[in-house]
């Protein structure tokens, strides 16, 4: 609508009510105008110079919205005040037409101020026993509540409301101003969407919501007019208690009625609509995490605002960082993938019901960008209420006779991203990949071979008479599980059967200080103080014997995010649960966007990869896995080039499980949260356990998407530097051990004899046949003799040889 012309008559006109308001001159109304005129602007001038020369009304706090990664499906809204405003054109002409019937007949004809209207409450206001009647314009309102809102002082609030005359006049003199500057349309769209209409909806796009649960653009007469009523007064108008909605249909008539008088609408359209009965149908917006649209996407939500209040984009203290997020009116599209989401979800409530004091946790990352896809545990991320606790008897048998309650199955705890005392849990040997990339990154081959033993005396100094010394010494002497040898194992075999034995001394070559410093490098943040005493100091890092085997506490979030950092080819990416944000007026902001580094070579990734293929049933061409694989099915059920690793602590306390391909990487952690040292031991394979959690969530996350395979790394780090072996057919045992120690190897012996042609007790040959790494070790084979009974077989080896039975478990063994 085109702005009216203003003349000086007006602002005089004007400028002599605003004198009448202030108490200038009592019996006004009985001098002539054009005489007050100039006496009125003298009393007023004062007033006038002290005000600033425009009104600024800053925007109003406005709703956030937070979406899934598809950029439709709603994660939760977060608010200080309900709002999301909306265009003009969007606002239903219905909605314009009842305000101005509610609030102000003659909007579009004044100039901000309706003079008749002020002289009409000046004469009823001064007559006593009359009820007092207002003379605000919708514009002066708007300018009452623009000063509100962009107060930076709680005594300008208040008096931008006070019940003077002097808050009269400058709503005038700013109404006359903003008449100006703005539209009728403008002020009217501004007007609706910073009024409040009660039961905690601000602005009409809000109102529509809470009382229709429809967009303000479909508003009919009778909800328009109900709407409009309420501005007046929200708490005696409300309709959705008993005493107020006896007041508010009333309300609405007398509007619908005002609409007539307007000739907004016809007498029989404002009977139809009158003859409506008044239903509410919709509700408030849910604000917040614990009021996220699932009740087991909280954890997500609570990671996303715990993330944005670590951002220093979003402001330099706490308070302003919540602020900006609950008033800022951003578009949020997180990185939460519904359908890895809703896999992740199912799975863990199949493997332990939501009442269990075992918590099944699973973490899904991208590799290349950090996206957070998924976060689930078998828990309600809510508060337990303490009149009417939910939760079971505390797990920890300390605090259950202390009649306290445990985080089951109500807890808003971050268990999946550690924070407010949550430090992470021991993942076992999944950390033994950390040792590979150390080794990897020092010359160290995956074809490394090592003889591991049942037991393996290290270097590493601990208090002597702890378990896990070696008898009376203050050594650190880790075994297998069952007390067996692992035997001749090379780093891909090593790791697929999980031999202790072979780790704590491929970490004690490259120095265990070198192993945490990959673990760090890889986002691995040892939250638990007495982790970071080690991680913290090199020295103590060196000590550090049992790292390699997953004694450091790890969030499942961090897991699976160390390893997506290897699927990315090196590339590390930080965890981020945003793909998107947008702000009101619809720019996008930077904070939004991966923040990735190389951290590590791209092949030491692709050999470290390739060396996680062998434990999940999975294998590359250039893969010597040996025959004992931990988590094998994992190829099956995914039915994708996989890679991963399983882990266990002593007594199977916890339980873990990384498994990723090149579009995911999901990292599962089955433990107690509130009591550690619990007395369940935490499974793999059962149903029940944390394996089929991460199998199901992957191939569950995989659907539709294709099967990219994992790239080989270079013979170079696969293989190492290959030299010949000598041959030492039918010589003496010593013979053939100085030859091969004369060649850079290191022979052992076999125990086992071979049938050949050679005679009994002299080396029938060696295995591997042909070449193998350089300082490797190679097993001489004895020769039982012709015709003599033996284990078969004296050809090339493809690796080291299977372990009969069951396969060595992969707990740590101090």
């Amino acid at each position: 609508m085109r702005k009216r012309d203003h003349n000086v008559l007006t602002n005089a006109a004007s400028l002599l009510i605003c004198g009448l308001l202030a108490g200038v001159v009592v019996a006004a109304a009985a001098f002539p105008a054009v005489a007050m005129s100039g006496l009125a602007a003298k009393a007023g001038a004062e007033t006038f110079g002290a005000l600033p020369k425009e009104l600024t009304v800053s925007r109003a706090p406005q709703i956030s919205y937070l979406l899934a990664s598809d950029g439709k499906t709603p994660l939760a809204t977060m608010y200080d005040e309900n709002r999301r405003d909306v265009k003009f054109d969007d606002i239903s002409e219905n909605m314009r037409n009842a305000i101005i019937a509610a609030e102000d007949h003659h909007f579009y004809k004044h100039n901000g101020v309706d003079l008749n209207g002020v002289a009409r409450a000046f004469v009823n206001n001064s007559a006593a026993g009359n009820d007092r009647q207002g003379a605000s314009t919708l514009t002066m309102q708007y300018v009452r509540m623009g000063i509100a809102y962009s107060a930076t002082h709680p005594a300008d609030v208040l008096a931008a409301t006070e019940d003077t005359s002097a808050r009269k006049l400058r709503e005038m003199n700013y109404a006359l101003q903003i008449e100006k500057t703005l539209s009728k349309d403008q002020i009217l769209e501004s007007y609706l969407n910073l009024a409040a209409f009660g039961n905690g909806a601000y602005g009409v796009y809000a109102a529509s919501q809470v009382y229709f649960n429809k967009p303000p653009k479909d508003l009919k007469i009778e909800e328009a007019a109900l709407l409009a009523g309420l501005v007046k007064a929200p708490t005696s108008f409300d309709p959705t208690t008993k005493t107020g909605y006896q007041q508010a249909v009333p309300r609405r008539n007398y509007v619908i009625d005002h609409m007539v008088t307007i000739g907004a609408i016809t007498k029989e359209q404002a009977e139809k609509a009158k003859a409506v009965k008044l239903v509410v149908k919709g509700k408030r917006a849910p604000n917040g995490c614990v009021a996220a649209n699932k009740n087991a996407w909280g954890f997500f939500c609570d990671y996303f605002y715990r993330w944005w209040m670590s951002q220093a984009t979003f402001g330099s203290t706490s308070y302003d960082r919540e602020r900006l997020l609950k008033s800022g009116g951003y578009t949020i599209i997180t990185t939460l993938d519904k359908q890895a989401q809703n896999g992740a979800d199912k799975a863990v409530r199949a493997a332990k019901p939501v009442d269990s004091k075992e918590a099944a946790m699973i973490a899904v990352v991208e590799p290349g960008t950090g996206r957070v896809r998924a976060l689930s545990v078998n828990r309600n991320f809510k508060l337990d209420n303490p009149d009417k606790p939910k939760n079971k008897p505390h797990s920890d048998p300390v605090q259950r006779d202390k009649g306290k309650r445990g985080n089951y199955p109500n807890t808003v705890n971050p268990l999946l991203t550690g924070g407010d005392g949550i430090t992470g849990y021991q993942a076992g040997s999944v950390f033994k990949m950390y040792t590979i990339v150390a080794a990897l990154e020092k010359g160290i081959p995956l074809s490394y071979t090592f003889n591991a033993p049942q037991q393996f005396k290290s270097e590493y100094i601990i208090d002597r008479g702890n378990p896990a010394a070696c008898d009376g010494t203050h050594f650190y002497c880790p075994t297998n599980s069952g007390l067996k040898a692992g035997g001749v194992q090379n780093m891909w075999s090593a790791f697929s059967a999980s031999i202790n034995t072979y780790f704590v001394p491929l970490q004690q070559q490259v120095g265990a200080e070198n192993v945490v410093d990959v673990a760090k490098r890889l986002g691995i943040q040892f939250r638990q103080s007495e982790d970071a005493k080690f991680a913290n100091n090199k020295e103590a890092a060196h000590q550090w014997g049992a790292f390699t085997l997953g004694v450091s506490q790890v969030t499942p979030l961090e897991l699976a995010n160390s390893y997506a950092t290897l699927a990315a080819d090196g590339k590390y990416c930080e965890p981020i649960p945003v793909q998107e944000i947008r702000d009101l007026d619809g720019n996008k902001l930077d904070v939004a966007n991966p923040r990735c580094e190389k951290r590590f070579s791209t092949e030491v990734a692709r050999a470290a990869v390739d060396a996680a293929r062998c434990p999940v049933g999975d294998n590359s061409s250039t893969s010597k896995c040996g025959g004992s694989r931990t988590a094998a099915q994992t190829k099956y059920i995914v039915d994708a080039p996989v890679a991963g690793k399983s882990g266990t602590t002593d007594s199977e306390k916890t339980a873990a499980l990384v498994a990723m391909t090149k579009q995911y990487a999901v990292a599962g952690i089955m433990a107690d949260p509130d009591w550690p040292q619990t007395n369940v031991k935490m499974k793999h394979n059962r149903p029940d356990g944390i394996n089929p959690p991460v199998w199901n969530t992957l191939r569950d996350a995989m659907k539709g998407k294709k099967r990219i395979n994992f790239d080989a790394p270079g013979q170079k780090i696969s293989l190492g530097d290959q030299r010949s072996i000598p041959g030492v057919r039918c010589v003496s045992v010593e013979q053939a051990k100085s030859r091969i120690s004369g060649a850079g190897f290191e022979p052992i012996v076999s125990s086992n004899r071979v049938t050949s042609d050679c005679p009994a007790g002299t080396a029938a040959g060696t295995s591997p046949s042909g070449r193998t790494i350089k300082g490797g070790i190679v097993t001489i084979q004895l020769s039982a003799g012709n015709g003599s009974s033996g284990r078969p077989g004296n050809g090339p080896s493809s690796g080291p040889p299977s372990s009969p039975g069951r396969p060595p478990d992969d707990r740590p063994g101090g």
